[in-house]
């Protein structure tokens, strides 16, 4: 399955409750702190809603590189 890695670029205070609970449900804590999360419809949403916020990087993973399926 892919990956993103998602870093938050800056910082919360100033920001909506929503967005911040957002950054929170992502599992970023701090500027420059980093996750690898799943690439999942919900989570895509959730980046999009505060993508002013973050850097986002799409990784592939082993299984992809080569084209084989990986269960």
């Amino acid at each position: 399955m892919t990956k993103i890695r998602v870093t938050q670029k800056k910082s919360v205070i100033g920001q909506s409750k929503r967005q911040r609970e957002t950054i929170k449900g992502l599992g970023l804590l701090r500027i420059n702190h980093t996750v690898v999360l799943k690439d999942t419809p919900a989570i895509r949403g959730m980046i999009k809603s505060v993508q002013h916020l973050l850097e986002v990087r799409v990784e592939a993973g082993e299984a992809e590189l080569f084209g084989r399926r990986h269960r």
